[in-house]
């Protein structure tokens, strides 16, 4: 009779993949940051500009390990402030 690995034995799973995950998350993110910083940069110049300055910060929050306190509170910061450009930009 085999039995089945119970999920939740810490054994069983690898925490490093879902660090890599989340990074590689944000690395998409900041890709399709780019992305549509040039289209609205097509049409309009300065919110394209601010969505296309936006993205290196997005790319070096993906580089940054997780897991600290003072990283996480960084990181929280800059969502809420990206957050609030996006908003900002949607507006004008």
């Amino acid at each position: 009779m085999t039995t089945v690995p119970d999920p939740g034995d810490p054994g069983e799973r690898d925490p490093g993949l879902a660090r890599e995950r989340t990074q590689l998350a944000w690395v998409r993110t900041a890709i399709s940051f780019a992305a549509v910083g040039g289209v609205v940069l097509k049409h309009e110049v300065f919110p394209g500009l601010v969505i296309l300055a936006l993205t290196p910060l997005l790319w070096y929050l993906g580089r940054m390990t997780l897991g600290r306190p003072e990283r996480l509170r960084l990181m929280s910061a800059s969502i809420v402030a990206v957050a609030l450009v996006a908003l900002v930009v949607s507006f004008t």
